[in-house]
């Protein structure tokens, strides 16, 4: 199995996952399940996301759009 790097800290994350548990935990619970949606916006709050990490933007302070 392939182990993939969570892009907010070292530890490792699953596939299918854009974080580890640990980060996803730390996310505020809206974007949680914003991020969580399947939709044809799901790309963009992705985007928005990796923006966020970029800036280095605290995860609990990490918005997404709708």
């Amino acid at each position: 199995m392939t182990k993939l790097k969570c892009p907010a800290c070292p530890r490792t994350r699953g596939i299918g996952h854009y974080l580890c548990q640990t980060c996803w935990a730390q996310l505020a619970g809206d974007t949680r399940r914003r991020l969580s949606l399947r939709d044809g916006r799901a790309l963009r709050r992705l985007r928005e996301l990796h923006s966020g990490l970029e800036h280095g933007r605290p995860l609990r302070e990490i918005r997404v759009s709708r």
